[in-house]
């Protein structure tokens, strides 16, 4: 058994190949009789297999040709259906309009499913919080290889509405699962170039309250010159009975000013700001109504914030799961083979 501290990967004898074909029985074994013990060593495998890829990187990476001619016409916020998406029209919508909308990635009645082990997420990792007894199937914290040091930032995830997807072992199965079924770590490689890796980090089971309030940002102000693709899917109604996301539909080459004015933290963006840039590339900033199964695909340069009302009455369910290039993985990060 791959232990909770992942030995070193160069000390694991079997190659990457072999540990590849092995997370792939395993996943498979467990598809048919779900275990904690099974799912441990399946984040430590994958984990395992991230590491050789940070350490054995593509030496060229390239992005797809974007498919422009097939995008659809520049309006509101564009949107296209699951199974017309491709590596190549992800690049176009994020070369154009900052992102690219996918509607049904997911299934709704498999979203709304996931909504409801994320909320037994929750619950058992407030019960761990609390020192009660809990089920480590939903929450059993992830501890990475020495060579990334601890996860300190879980007080910080939880006041913003979120668990780590790797500290809930059977959520992060399912949730391999869910992409695997939609083509999602297939899409990711095509648009990186290389074979992707996920982030104990940036891989989050998201609760979002409308008490909670959301701030403008750009991911790639604080994870630094990295190759990435976000990967947002709603698992609820958003945008008008709970929180959704008000965004920038478009191309930013640069970053906006950070920290002055409203913004409480170095990274985050005033509102003056954000209106300033959406003034600036001629585009108004929108909030897109998202149904349970909606994706939206982006990079780290992408212009957004969660959008909370008074008037909603309900939580937004999702996850935010960031796919990387292991040729430009942020450093303070701990790696998890997609």
């Amino acid at each position: 058994m791959v232990p909770r501290a992942t030995a070193s990967p160069e000390r694991y004898a079997r190659s990457t190949q072999q540990l590849e074909g092995e997370i792939e029985e395993l996943a498979e074994v467990n598809r048919a009789s779900p275990s904690l013990a099974s799912e441990l060593r399946l984040l430590g495998l994958r984990h395992l297999v991230g590491i050789r890829r940070l350490d054995a990187p593509a030496a060229n990476p390239r992005h797809p040709e974007p498919e422009t001619s097939r995008l659809p016409k520049a309006g509101f916020l564009p949107d296209i259906a699951a199974g017309d998406v491709t590596a190549g029209l992800i690049r176009a919508g994020i070369l154009r309009d900052g992102c690219l909308l996918v509607r049904g990635l997911v299934p709704r009645d498999r979203a709304l499913h996931f909504a409801g082990e994320i909320d037994t997420a929750f619950a058992e990792r407030d019960k761990h919080d609390d020192a009660r007894p809990h089920s480590r199937e939903y929450y059993h914290e992830f501890l990475p290889h020495a060579r990334f040091g601890p996860v300190g930032l879980r007080g910080w995830i939880k006041m913003c509405g979120g668990v780590l997807a790797a500290d809930s072992p059977k959520v992060a199965f399912e949730m391999s699962e869910l992409f695997r079924a939609a083509r999602v770590p297939e899409l990711a490689q095509g648009y990186l170039g290389e074979p992707p890796v996920l982030s104990v980090h940036k891989s989050t089971l998201r609760k979002q309250d409308p008490s909670i309030g959301g701030a403008w940002h750009q991911d790639g102000t604080f994870m630094g010159p990295v190759r990435a693709l976000n990967v947002w899917l709603s698992l609820s109604r958003c945008g008008d009975e709970s929180p959704g996301l008000d965004i920038l539909p478009a191309r930013l080459e640069e970053y906006v000013t950070a920290g002055t004015d409203d913004a409480a933290l170095s990274y985050q963006v005033a509102q003056t700001k954000a209106e300033e840039a959406a003034e600036r590339v001629g585009k108004p900033i929108v909030r897109p109504i998202f149904e349970p199964g909606d994706a939206l695909f982006f990079d780290e340069r992408f212009l957004h914030a969660t959008g909370p009302d008074s008037s909603m009455a309900k939580p937004r369910y999702a996850i935010e799961n960031w796919f990387f290039g292991p040729s430009r993985f942020p450093g303070d990060y701990a790696p998890i083979a997609a």
